[in-house]
């Protein structure tokens, strides 16, 4: 008996057309439950998909099986590893985590129904990429409350130092919401958490830029992640409604 399936949606990218046709399948990277990903079209667009077990990933059964804080990150790091192995050769546009539909038809008529704002968005990411950048401010000894309320507004003058050099580079930023990520056993506080499309033909001024601006800010912890396909600037959009 064939198990019950539905189809994760993992990128959606222009289809190439007859001369240069899209390959039906995409090699050395499995989906997040170890699947072959594939490709399914409709007009110019092609959408990358991975068929996963319904007892695992329906509706219902998703929730109970992300609860095992294992699966989820071994499931998130296969979802962010097929999306960068899509995105490495081709535009795309990348879609959230556990985005799920109840078969590839049901994919196929996304791709019809938005067709236009995934073509904007295409269009828009096109020769671009995201790149992340987190900046923490330095633990500082106990002092008196009035003073400590005076150097607070110290560390958002140097955020927004940072951000300006930075979006020089870029043609469009995210403001992230500030979640305290910081690295192990830094105490820290966070003052900037920002994602910047830049052009890949500014992308060695960019990271450049950041190596000045650690330099220029030495109390800063600075940190620059990426290049990653955009995905903080297309998913408004495209975001899906589910077709169950």
């Amino acid at each position: 008996m064939t198990e019950s399936c539905v189809t994760w949606l993992y990128a959606v990218a222009f289809d190439v057309g007859q001369d240069n046709h899209l390959a039906t399948e995409v090699t050395g990277v499995t989906g997040v439950a170890g699947e072959t990903v594939h490709v399914v079209k409709e007009t110019c667009l092609a959408g990358f998909v991975g068929s996963v077990p319904a007892k695992d990933f329906g509706e219902q059964e998703l929730h109970h099986h992300l609860q095992d804080r294992g699966r989820l990150e071994e499931a998130a790091r296969a979802h962010h590893e097929v999306i960068c192995t899509v995105g490495l050769q081709r535009n795309i546009v990348p879609f959230h985590f556990a985005t799920i539909y109840q078969d590839d038809d049901r994919v196929r008529s996304l791709l019809a129904e938005r067709r236009t704002d995934f073509v904007s968005a295409l269009d828009r990411a096109a020769g671009r990429r995201e790149w992340g950048v987190k900046a923490y401010a330095a633990p500082r000894v106990p002092e008196h409350h009035a003073a400590r309320a005076a150097r607070a507004g110290d560390g958002a003058d140097r955020a927004e130092q940072i951000h300006d050099a930075l979006r020089d580079f870029a043609v469009e930023t995210a403001q992230l919401p500030p979640e305290d990520a910081r690295p192990a056993g830094y105490k820290g506080s966070v003052i900037l958490n920002s994602s910047y499309l830049v052009p890949d033909i500014r992308a060695e001024e960019f990271t450049a830029e950041v190596d000045a601006l650690r330099e220029r800010f030495p109390d800063v912890r600075m940190e620059l992640a990426g290049p990653w396909p955009a995905y903080s600037f297309t998913a408004r959009d495209v975001s899906p409604v589910l077709l169950w």
